[in-house]
């Protein structure tokens, strides 16, 4: 585990606590995504989000205390914002979950770039277990999402019954990371981009076989 070294709140209170601390995550987590955490700079993180160390301090007791509130507040948002919500409220499971791994990024920054959550999960959970913690819970959030999701669709007649949802979200997930990890590491968008034609032919497998033969009956 990562030594932590401990500051107390020092410096005025800045006139805007909450914006200061906004940008403050925000900075912390381009910094982090580009540098990784142990090599992250503190002084890049200031520059960016043009604050001073003291208006650092008195939001975060330490460098550990700001990654572990980019996991918990910015991290989280973004697996929420992109998976939970648009789950919560589809129409059609299997759809949903095609658009959103169509929706995935390919563009040159993000494939260098990787995906936040698993590259902070790789570099700091055999390190420091506040991290692991914080990182499982957003795994665990994610997947939890995705069965209940499947379940749902199965309620609905949407996703095959012969399926176990926890299973099944397992294993999409672990793909759907796979990829964007051997993107990263090939530095090939064509990559991910035949990783998503892949799960999205895997996703529509789930489909009840009742809607597979309809389709067949349409093109007869």
């Amino acid at each position: 585990m990562l030594a932590v070294q401990h500051r107390p709140r020092s410096g005025p209170k800045p006139r805007d606590p909450e914006r200061t601390r906004r940008r403050l995550l925000q900075a912390a987590f381009e910094e982090v995504y580009k540098s990784g955490f142990q090599s992250a700079d503190l002084d890049a993180v200031l520059e960016k989000a043009g604050v001073t160390k003291g208006a650092l301090y008195y939001h975060f007791e330490n460098k550990e205390a700001l990654g572990y509130a980019v996991v918990e507040e910015i991290i989280t948002a973004i697996t929420r914002e992109k998976w939970l919500i648009p789950l919560q409220h589809a129409d059609n499971t299997i759809d949903a979950l095609a658009g959103i791994v169509r929706s995935t990024s390919v563009k040159s920054e993000h494939v260098r770039g990787g995906c936040p959550l698993n590259n902070l999960a790789q570099e700091m959970s055999p390190l420091d277990e506040g991290f692991r913690k914080r990182l499982a819970k957003v795994f665990s959030d994610w997947l939890d999402g995705v069965a209940s999701a499947l379940r749902d669709g199965q309620k609905r007649g949407q996703v095959r019954p012969d399926i176990d949802a926890h299973e099944t979200a397992t294993f999409f997930i672990a793909a759907y990371e796979g990829y964007i990890s051997l993107a990263k590491n090939s530095q090939d968008a064509q990559v991910l981009r035949s990783g998503q034609k892949r799960l999205v032919r895997y996703l529509e497998s789930l489909r009840p076989l009742t809607s597979k033969g309809d389709l067949e009956e349409k093109k007869c």
